[in-house]
């Protein structure tokens, strides 16, 4: 696994070179706004249309689904008592619940599983996201932020913010399909291959672009403590129990676990800025939690597979 991860790692390198070096005077944030569009709006729910019209959907779906479920839960009751025992700011509390609740289980835990894994794993991470986490994120997530925020833009539609997530149309779409056990055509096949297969690395790129470190961000270093040992260690050890429980065993176990393990979410960031949470501490903990995963990640799979 430490080989996939050092590769991986060069593209997320790639994407932070980019950052620094801007070639043809593109800015950063132009670059990644524009190939996370892309990636959002086509070739993820291309992806997730071609994994789950043919993925094994059951039992199986619901315990994934569950156990990611149980990490965001996990991840809020923990972080808010720290948060409470600390008697952070309002600004610092949401941020923080949000980075230890929501990890980041498509843009880097989908490539990490389907390297780690095999192509099957797709289906897993899809499964964790979309199932659970997005739906929790626009819901739990958006309370939260609108809870701890000073914005004026309180809580929206939260049906219509999940109505226009692409994703999940796109897995509507494939397990409608799949249930209806429709065949899907050698054309469509190739087209989907194609647009899945941009994925992953633009992924990765991305994440690289979105990585940033500066003066300001070494004061933020305390507060990010309890939210690494939360999300990197504490709430993946307490999923591994609770899977084991449900009975999840084996290579399905641990996908389930590495998911839970995963750095914080990147799309954090934009709830931070919207609803004026701390956003410096998130983004320093979104490039922590990333760069210490690199390591942990690896032991989590020695452990669950050792």
């Amino acid at each position: 696994m430490l080989e996939v991860l050092v590769q991986m790692a060069g593209l997320i390198l790639c994407g932070i070179g980019w950052r620094w070096l801007k070639p043809a005077g593109l800015e950063p944030v132009q670059t990644r706004k524009v190939l996370t569009s892309l990636v959002y709006y086509l070739l993820l729910p291309a992806l997730v249309l071609s994994v789950l019209w043919e993925a094994e959907l059951g039992n199986t779906s619901f315990f994934i689904a569950l156990s990611a479920a149980f990490a965001v839960f996990a991840g809020f009751l923990l972080s808010s008592l720290v948060c409470r025992v600390c008697k952070a700011r309002p600004a610092v509390r949401g941020a923080v619940i949000l980075a230890a609740a929501f990890p980041n289980v498509t843009y880097f835990g989908l490539p990490v599983l389907e390297a780690t894994f095999g192509p099957w794993a797709r289906s897993v991470a899809i499964q964790f996201d979309l199932f659970a986490c997005t739906p929790l994120l626009f819901t739990l997530g958006v309370l939260i932020a609108a809870r701890y925020g000073t914005a004026a833009a309180g809580v929206h539609n939260m049906t219509r913010e999940l109505l226009r997530i692409p994703a999940l149309w796109a897995a509507f779409l494939a397990v409608s399909l799949n249930l209806l056990d429709v065949e899907r055509y050698t054309l469509l096949t190739g087209v989907l291959g194609m647009l899945e297969r941009g994925v992953v690395p633009l992924m990765l790129f991305s994440l690289g672009l979105s990585l940033e470190w500066n003066r300001t961000q070494w004061r933020n270093l305390p507060t990010v403590v309890p939210v690494l040992l939360l999300r990197l260690l504490l709430i993946p050890a307490l999923v591994a129990l609770f899977a084991s429980v449900i009975g999840l065993s084996g290579e399905l176990r641990a996908a389930v676990v590495m998911e839970a393990a995963m750095p914080s979410m990147v799309l954090g960031i934009v709830f931070c800025d919207r609803y004026k949470l701390d956003v410096g501490l998130y983004a320093t903990t979104v490039t922590v939690t990333t760069v210490l995963s690199l390591v942990t990640l690896p032991l989590w799979y020695r452990w669950l597979l050792g």
